[in-house]
């Protein structure tokens, strides 16, 4: 499938199920349930193409599969805490439904997503976590700001930041839109791309009121999927 057919969109199911690409347990390596088992729902399909993308497998395939089973599958782990991520999970419209149907269950919901779609309708229990497009990820166009004035102090925001220049626009938004008044806000340096040390370095020469972050399951197991 070339770029001009990007899954962005995957086609949608009369029923109700989701095209999946994995399911599996691990440890949630970032945002603020970090270190938590978690049980991840990877969706299929994104209409974006960041540079560092680690999870282009997700761009195609998966097996359709229905909702009532995923959430059973789900539970049946014996966990807390589930991630719905992808891909970019909400190209899929019914995602929402899934993410209801897991607060039903009684788990503690998070939903990883690019903000390039509209997060209105998100049920108000999950946890949103928001990554904005840096320069440096090639996807910046993509964001939609229209979602900032919708995040909650159950919701973080998320910078994966490449160099000096992502680092500084991240700064600017921080203070233009006032994140950290709405709530966690997450930097993280690129694999490969940005030092770590160096990241820290400038986030406390800076004073700036975000949580530094690295991606504890690349730690502990490199980029092996399903990990």
């Amino acid at each position: 499938m070339n770029d001009a057919a990007r899954p962005s969109e995957i086609v949608q199911s009369p029923l109700e199920r989701l095209k999946i690409t994995e399911i599996f347990l691990s440890l949630q390596g970032e945002a603020n349930a970090v270190g938590w088992p978690t049980v991840f729902v990877r969706l299929t399909g994104c209409p974006l193409r960041c540079q560092y993308c680690d999870t282009a497998y997700a761009f195609h395939g998966g097996e359709w599969r229905e909702i009532d089973d995923l959430v059973a599958e789900v539970v049946a782990y014996g966990v807390r805490h589930v991630c719905v991520t992808g891909g970019e999970p909400l190209s899929q419209k019914r995602c929402l439904l899934l993410l209801r149907k897991l607060c039903d269950a009684g788990l503690d919901v998070s939903l990883e997503t690019s903000g390039a779609i509209d997060i209105a309708d998100v049920d108000p229990r999950v946890s949103r976590v928001v990554d904005l497009k840096t320069p440096g990820s090639n996807e910046m166009a993509r964001n939609r700001l229209e979602n900032l004035p919708l995040l909650t102090a159950r919701d973080q925001v998320k910078f994966v930041l490449c160099g000096r220049a992502d680092y500084e626009w991240a700064r600017d938004m921080l203070a233009e839109h006032r994140l950290a008044e709405r709530c966690d806000v997450l930097f993280s340096p690129s694999k490969s791309e940005l030092s770590p040390r160096e990241l820290a370095d400038w986030i406390v020469e800076d004073r700036l009121p975000v949580r530094f972050q690295m991606q504890l399951h690349k730690l502990l197991w490199n980029d092996e999927p399903g990990r």
